[in-house]
C-alpha cells in the first residue's frame, strides 16, 4: 500500500529544505538558550554584553549541529523511500538507525551502534505517538460521520 505524498518536491530540494529548517530551528533556539545562559553567567553590569556573546558564539554551533542532524536525516529518508518504494514509519526509524550511526561514527563501532539504535528508538516513539494519535483523531471523526448517517435527511 503506497500512498506517496505528491504535494511535496523532489528529494533534492527536501533535503535542503529540511536541512535550512532544521538550522533555522537549532540557531534560534540556540539563541534563545544561549542569550539567557549568557546573561544568567555574566556580572550583574555586563549581562546583556555576555548574553549577546554567548549568542554569538555558540548559537551558530548550535544551528549547525541541528542542520546536519536534518540534512542527514532527510537524506536517508529519500534513499529509504526509494530503495523500498512505501511511504510508512518505517522509513523514518530506519533513517533515524542510519542518522544516529552516522553521526556516532567517529567515536567507533561501539559508539555508531549506540548512537543507531538510540535515535531509531527515539523516531520508532515520535512515529507511534503520531500513529496513535491520528487513529485517536480519526476515530471521533468516523463516529460523526456515522451519527450524521444515521439522521434522516430534511
Amino acid at each position: 500500500m503506497s500512498h506517496a505524498d505528491h504535494s511535496r518536491d523532489p528529494c533534492p530540494y527536501v533535503i535542503l529544505n529540511d536541512f535550512g529548517g532544521a538550522f533555522s530551528m537549532g540557531a534560534i533556539g540556540g539563541a534563545i538558550w544561549h542569550g539567557i545562559k549568557g546573561a544568567r553567567n555574566s556580572p550583574k553590569g555586563e549581562r546583556l554584553v555576555g548574553s549577546i556573546s554567548a549568542i554569538k558564539a555558540r548559537a551558530p554551533v548550535l544551528g549547525g549541529n541541528f542542520g546536519i542532524w536534518g540534512g542527514l536525516f532527510s537524506t536517508f529518508d529519500c534513499a529509504v523511500k526509494g530503495y523500498r518504494q512505501k511511504e510508512d514509519p518505517w522509513n523514518a526509524i530506519l533513517s533515524g538507525f542510519m542518522t544516529g550511526g552516522t553521526l556516532a561514527f567517529r567515536g567507533g563501532p561501539r559508539a555508531a551502534i549506540s548512537g543507531a539504535i538510540g535515535c531509531a528508538v527515539l523516531l520508532g516513539v515520535f512515529e507511534g505517538v503520531g500513529v496513535l494519535m491520528s487513529r485517536a483523531m480519526a476515530q471521533p471523526v468516523a463516529q460523526m460521520q456515522g451519527e450524521l448517517a444515521l439522521q434522516p435527511h430534511r
